[in-house]
């Protein structure tokens, strides 16, 4: 059988074309394997974004972020019905020279010489009965039947806001009257001064060193009144003005220190304001009411006339 013979030229345009066809046929196979093992071979970059990526398409204010994270401390107090509040910064002013300033009543908020918007509104709220401001931290006392779950967040929230805000929390002003609205001395009770005589000097050092931090720790404070007959003249603020323990700290603590100490030391008394002693009798009449209706095997309470010992 007689073979086709084809020209040089056809011969030579088919060799390219093959050529181009395989040439062709190979890059669609390399592209669609490569396509294919995407999910192995791709950069990771590209298909799973790290938290570089999300940080520069969120951006938050740092000054949002400060106010946010402004930790403001509760802590409790041997008094049940009172709050301690460590907001972390100063909070009576470096004018005030007084260690504390307390608050009893809405109108003593707004007397001269320590008018405070702040105490104003804690004692606004239902329940509060004082606010104490001590250098660095804020005690608020409630009632006996109001429950902290009620009061607890609000009294937060007050506080937090002012000193977020940068709101004045305590103003100074003239007092002209001689009206002092506010529970403090305008110098500390505690301070040295030169006029006292070497007891006095050793019961303040003494008083100074080792009783009032333990007490401001407490929520609370404590003043000199004096130093008659050998007795001891003091007064206890804020968380422990109104705590049943009062009794013990004066007597186990603060009075057995004092006598250990310093020879001339007999005894120590709680001062009691005119409003606080007619709470004291007025009590001492009820518990004794009840203590005859319970018959004489009842137990004492913790408060009460006998069992604190104040000063007329």
């Amino acid at each position: 059988m007689a073979s086709a013979i084809l020209p040089r030229s056809t011969v030579r345009s088919l060799s390219r074309a093959t050529s181009s066809f395989a040439s062709r046929s190979s890059r669609v196979t390399t592209r669609c394997l490569h396509q294919t093992s995407s999910p192995i071979t791709v950069s990771i970059l590209r298909h799973r974004p790290n938290a570089q990526q999300w940080s520069q398409k969120i951006s938050v204010p740092a000054a949002t972020v400060g106010r946010r994270t402004m930790f403001i401390q509760t802590e409790n107090t041997p008094n049940p019905d009172a709050l301690k509040f460590n907001p972390n910064q100063r909070v009576l002013p470096e004018s005030v020279s007084s260690s504390f300033l307390e608050y009893l009543s809405p109108r003593s908020t707004l007397a001269p010489p320590h008018p405070s918007p702040l105490a104003a509104e804690l004692l606004n709220i239902d329940g509060v009965t004082s606010v104490f401001f001590g250098a660095d931290y804020i005690t608020v006392i409630k009632d006996s039947a109001t429950l902290w779950a009620h009061v607890k967040p609000e009294v937060f929230a007050i506080i937090n806001q002012y000193m977020l805000s940068g709101q004045t929390i305590i103003n100074t002003v003239e007092d002209k009257a001689g009206e002092s609205g506010q529970e403090g001395m305008e110098v500390d009770s505690l301070a040295y001064d030169e006029n006292d005589s070497e007891v006095v000097g050793m019961i303040k050092e003494l008083l100074e060193t080792r009783v009032r931090p333990a007490i401001q720790e407490d929520g609370g404070d404590i003043e000199f009144r004096g130093f008659h007959d050998g007795q001891v003249l003091l007064k206890l603020r804020g968380a422990c003005r109104t705590c049943d323990s009062s009794t013990v700290t004066l007597k186990n603590g603060i009075e057995s220190m004092l006598m250990h100490y310093i020879e001339e030391v007999k005894g120590v008394q709680q001062v009691m304001d005119q409003e606080e002693e007619i709470a004291m009798k007025e009590f001492a009449k009820f518990e004794e009411k009840l203590r005859q209706q319970k018959g004489p095997t009842a137990a004492p309470s913790t408060v009460g006339k006998g069992s604190l010992d104040y000063v007329e």
